[in-house]
């Protein structure tokens, strides 16, 4: 078996899948995995002060798996990263996913990063930041960051999937032990 990454970034729009993808990656390949909401999101969805320390020192172990979000980081994990894993998937695709997963973490009122809960649905229409219309907008934008990043890095393998067959399929190649 080639030699694998060790340091592996999953992008994508909100929705896209990352987590999911960045978790079971971590599980089929031994690395330690982190989520990046967990760090960022302070009680009250505040930022917490540590956040890009927090970053640098999971970062700085010799293997991870984590998402590719967050503009005070992004180059600091892109220079760090052997591979970034980009699910380009269609806006479609991904704005139903982020808002299947919203209402269900809301009428499941799931406890998310460090007490914070999904705000009730209506705030979609008064709150500019919430997560679907934030999905909307910056849906068309990731393409661009991920292209700059990999110019920016020649030693960062770039993985573009635009299907999660496509991903499904790339994860059992990669890592012929994933379920």
């Amino acid at each position: 078996m080639p030699d694998l990454p060790r340091r592996i970034l999953v992008a994508g729009a909100s929705g896209a899948g990352k987590t999911t993808l960045a978790r079971r990656i971590a599980q089929a390949s031994g690395l330690p995995f982190q989520e990046i909401d967990a760090l960022f999101h302070g009680p009250e969805w505040t930022p917490r002060p540590s956040f890009v320390d927090d970053v640098d020192a999971f970062t700085s172990q010799p293997g991870w798996v984590i998402e590719w979000q967050y503009g005070a980081v992004q180059p600091l994990l892109a220079e760090r990263a052997q591979l970034l894993v980009f699910l380009d998937y269609p806006r479609r695709r991904v704005m139903r996913q982020v808002i299947v997963r919203t209402l269900r973490r809301r009428l499941r009122r799931e406890e998310l990063w460090n007490g914070n809960r999904e705000a009730p649905f209506r705030t979609i229409l008064t709150d500019p930041e919430h997560i679907v219309r934030w999905a909307w907008r910056t849906h068309g934008t990731r393409a661009a960051l991920v292209d700059e990043a990999g110019a920016r890095n020649p030693g960062l393998a770039v993985v573009r999937l635009r299907h999660p067959r496509e991903a499904e399929s790339w994860l059992r190649e990669t890592f012929p032990f994933a379920r």
